[in-house]
């Protein structure tokens, strides 16, 4: 017979199980949808839209690397109180804090990597579209790769100094922007 101390562990162990492979599918199939969709649209536009994308994918993985650090260090009771006082987003922003290894999980290591797969991709293709377009005897996808892990790298470091001064703020505004996208039936004294 199983104390209820086995119980919960062998609950804690199924529950961390599913969670690993769900998010293992989900970074499978964002990267594989993105990589298709990013590298057949960024194939056939000029370079300096293929750039901007770049650039996009790259700021991308930083804010979500930024809001996956201000949910774990954030104080969950700023928001009791602004829930308490029935302002928007309160009861959502506590439910992301209390969520916190969850929502870094998706945020940093699913969204931010596969933001890190395609950048690299992208910037291959950047690199091949400058070379061929210009004549260049040289390949500049070395120094592309390089400005691309300089670029994210140097913004998560900034990035990570701003969530710890301003987490609170950050899971607010991330919670606004995901009330945007809710398709929850709106009701106002229920959030």
């Amino acid at each position: 017979m199983k104390s209820k101390d086995s119980k919960t562990t062998d609950k804690e162990k199924d529950s961390s199980s599913k969670w690993l492979i769900t998010v293992s599918l989900l970074s499978f199939t964002l990267s594989i949808v993105f990589s298709f969709i990013t590298t057949m649209t960024v194939n056939n536009l000029p370079v300096p839209v293929a750039i901007l994308i770049l650039l996009i994918v790259v700021g991308l993985g930083i804010i979500f690397d930024m809001v996956s650090m201000s949910v774990t260090i954030a104080d969950e009771k700023n928001f009791h109180a602004k829930a308490s006082k029935k302002i928007d987003g309160a009861k959502t922003s506590i439910k992301l804090i209390r969520n916190a290894p969850k929502v870094s999980s998706i945020c940093a290591d699913v969204i931010g990597d596969v933001c890190g797969i395609l950048s690299g991709g992208i910037g291959t293709i950047v690199a091949m579209k400058i070379t061929t377009n210009y004549g260049l005897n040289f390949d500049l996808s070395v120094i592309i790769s390089a400005l691309v892990a300089a670029l994210t790298i140097g913004g998560k470091a900034k990035c990570k100094l701003i969530a710890q001064k301003h987490s609170e703020q950050i899971v607010d505004i991330f919670t606004k922007i995901l009330g945007i996208f809710s398709f929850k039936k709106k009701n106002p004294k229920a959030n």
